[in-house]
């Protein structure tokens, strides 16, 4: 009897193995070719975004980069093109709607019809509630809801007359559970995490793939670049240290590696880092009990009083402490990334 058993077992262990084996295999065969398509990604000349358009030109994809600053989007343009790229940029804000469609009409006329959208286009608030203003919550749901709205709602009608088409919209574990000291920005992300996934099971009968990103913090570089409210050199320093260690944060390029796979083979979310991972599953389990540990968590961030309610830059805001070595990591991606 044990032998049965045992031959049972390896049976079964073979039979899932087999399984996995030909899931593998079936999701590769489906994988989504990115060489000479088109592939727009918002907020692409700096961060994350060119991160993610220099994985994309090794691919063979045809860029557009669009930002609200055309000299870092010149200087996204020389690097790309540089190696060997086929890369456009737009100069646009894409709160705005009909900025929005100018670009895409441009783009159309100059590289054709967009099949894969990017929205990565993003600002970071930090510090207490207190010390936020509702123009920190419009401009937190401007950039991240209604941007992607915009840029969505132009390019739909060409990817349903063509039969298909990528989205990707780059959400954050903050658009699944609440952040303290992050609010406007979490709030923002919850409105596009909850729009990808409406998107999602909408658009599935056009053959339009909706994906959306819930990365934990990521090196890019990119803490220069937020506004800090409150004491805020406190604030900026704490955060800085947080975006740069290996224990709470991932570098650009795995991350981008890691969306953009999601992206090509059709997975309705990514979510990157341990931590991330781990906070979204007892989020999961309960809400209660995660938002209980960061109100923990909050007692020991730094209060309000400082500049309050004024805010100033990441860079405005530097100390020893940030850019001591154990911010190393996230000055070295600054460098790489054109957040300088």
């Amino acid at each position: 009897m044990k032998a049965d058993n045992k031959n049972k077992l390896w049976w079964l262990a073979a039979g899932a193995g087999a399984l996995m084996a030909a899931r593998a295999v079936i999701r590769k065969l489906g994988a989504y070719d990115f060489n000479h398509k088109v592939v727009l990604i918002t907020g692409g000349s700096r961060g994350l975004g060119l991160v993610m358009a220099r994985q994309l030109a090794a691919e063979g994809a045809r860029l557009v980069l669009c930002a609200r600053d055309e000299f870092e989007l010149e200087d996204a343009r020389m690097e790309l093109a540089g190696n060997g790229a086929d890369v456009l940029v737009q100069k646009c804000d894409v709160t705005v709607a009909q900025e929005v469609n100018d670009m895409i009409t441009n783009v159309q006329n100059e590289f054709g019809p967009i099949d894969v959208l990017i929205n990565n286009a993003g600002i970071i608030n930090a510090g207490p509630v207190t010390e936020m203003t509702l123009h920190d919550f419009d401009e937190a749901i401007n950039i991240y809801y209604w941007g992607p709205i915009h840029t969505i709602m132009a390019v739909l009608p060409g990817m349903k007359a063509r039969g298909g088409g990528l989205i990707l919209n780059i959400s954050s574990i903050g658009g699944k559970m609440g952040v303290p000291h992050l609010v406007p920005y979490s709030a923002g992300k919850f409105a596009l995490t909850g729009l990808s996934e409406g998107l999602r099971a909408e658009l599935m009968k056009y053959n339009i793939n909706v994906t959306v990103a819930t990365p934990g913090l990521i090196q890019t570089g990119s803490p220069r670049h937020a506004f800090i409210k409150g004491q805020h050199k406190k604030e900026y320093a704490l955060f800085k240290i947080m975006d740069s260690s290996p224990l709470t944060s991932m570098s650009a390029e795995a991350t981008a590696k890691k969306i953009l796979d999601a992206l090509r083979f059709g997975d309705a979310q990514v979510t990157t880092t341990l931590p991330a991972k781990l906070g979204a599953m007892l989020h999961g389990l309960s809400p209660e009990l995660m938002t209980n540990i960061f109100g923990m968590v909050n007692k020991f961030l730094p209060g309000e009083g400082g500049i309050g309610k004024n805010r100033a830059k990441g860079y405005e805001s530097e100390t020893d402490l940030s850019m001591s070595p154990l911010t190393e990591r996230t000055q070295q991606a600054a460098q790489r990334n054109n957040e300088l």
